[in-house]
């Protein structure tokens, strides 16, 4: 299926109707969060009025997590051993850095600096083992993955990036990257935090070798859980830092049946399972992820980027500067306006602090992110939003 393909535009007009938000909100930050639609509502709806009416069934809550692990392997293309539970993105991320068998002297590499600090402090917690954490300097506020590749050594253990930046919120070319990692056997780790959902996500056609994601961005349900994607063979090289009954292979027993005290770790990412799951927040995603898989994630790409590219160049008609300038392959679903600073409580100009409160008294949801306000888009979106935010913006600065 081609990303230039467009969703059927009956299908478009059901998902975005699902969205009880968007009938007050011009909603352009699911890079923060994202909102609700109402079938995952009704699902949380249905499993807590099981809790609050029946106490609930725990054969059906465990059948609707392997339903769930299923579906979001499928939405990456991969096999649902190799997904586990987290709590959020962070989690997930520890759990394979605390997962490597370390010797002093290995080394990992990022940037740093366009990084989620939470893609920044478990590695540095590893230097305590003796880890060297290698870091590059961004490019134009880009991840250089020639740089990446470059410090590639026989001591390399993991390479990560974030599939997307959230600020200001490029693309990494992850393929490229996977391509030159597979060839000198160092895992992949990414943080896709600002993609899944959104952008097509096919593990093994990008050569990841993990992911993390949390549920409440792209995914569109609920803080306080994630995922975890470990290719099976570079899961079964790691060891958790902590482990509970359902991360040990006891076959189909009991969960709380207790096997020997030689034990073997459960296959895959299975290992990283915990104790009891997050159910409500499982019947949420669960729910969300049947909807973004009905209109297909190639076709929600397409339709993201076929709307970021328009406000893209909207706002540089009108002479507002926009990072990475002029649509190209960097563009994903975010879209950053002004000048970059260490600033995430405002920008450094005056002009664009009053555009954010000016954006927001008129019913426009968006972030403010390292001094640059960050538009972010969602398959729910549409040109009437962007044309809104772009009339908008013209308004303010013909008044300002």
């Amino acid at each position: 299926m081609s990303l230039n393909a467009s969703i059927d535009a009956t299908a478009m007009r059901a998902f975005r109707d699902s969205f009880p938000a968007l009938k007050r909100w011009v909603y352009m930050d699911v890079a923060g969060r994202g909102v609700l639609s109402t079938h995952t509502r009704q699902a949380l709806d249905r499993h807590l009025d099981e809790r609050m009416f029946n106490g609930g069934d725990k054969d059906s809550f465990f059948a609707l997590i392997e339903t769930t692990r299923a579906r979001f392997a499928q939405l990456i293309n991969a096999q649902p051993e190799e997904v586990s539970f987290t709590k959020n993105i962070s989690e997930g991320l520890n759990m394979v850095a605390t997962g490597i068998d370390w010797r002093a002297g290995d080394n990992v590499i990022l940037c740093a600096e366009l990084e989620h600090p939470n893609n920044v402090y478990p590695w540095l917690n590893l230097q305590k083992l003796g880890v060297e954490v290698r870091f590059v300097k961004p490019q134009d506020y880009h991840i250089p993955i020639d740089q990446l590749a470059a410090r590639i050594d026989e001591r390399t253990r993991c390479v990560t990036v974030s599939t997307v930046t959230f600020a200001p919120g490029y693309r990494t070319p992850v393929k490229a990257l996977g391509e030159v990692c597979r060839a000198r056997g160092v895992p992949l780790l990414v943080d896709a935090a600002q993609s899944a959902g959104i952008l097509h996500t096919d593990v093994e056609a990008l050569g990841v070798d993990a992911l993390s994601v949390s549920t409440q961005k792209g995914l569109l349900a609920l803080y306080g859980m994630g995922f975890l994607y470990v290719k099976k063979t570079w899961a079964e090289q790691l060891h958790p830092a902590y482990l509970a009954r359902f991360g040990v292979d006891l076959g189909k027993a009991h969960e709380a049946a207790m096997g020997d005290y030689a034990f073997s770790y459960a296959p895959g990412a299975r290992r990283f399972d915990l104790g009891n799951f997050n159910f409500a927040a499982t019947a949420a995603v669960n729910a969300s992820m049947i909807q973004l898989m009905e209109l297909g994630t190639q076709h929600i790409e397409a339709q993201v980027l076929s709307l970021t590219r328009a406000l893209v160049e909207g706002f540089l008609a009108m002479g507002i500067p926009v990072a990475g300038g002029e649509p190209g392959p960097h563009l994903a679903g975010i879209v950053t306006i002004g000048n970059p600073s260490a600033n995430h409580y405002g920008t450094d100009e005056d002009r664009f602090n009053r555009l954010y409160e000016y954006l927001g008294q008129n019913d426009v949801k968006l972030s403010i992110r390292r001094g640059m306000l960050r538009f972010s888009l969602h398959a729910y979106n549409n040109r009437e939003d962007v044309d809104r935010v772009l009339d908008l913006t013209r308004r303010f600065f013909a008044t300002a």
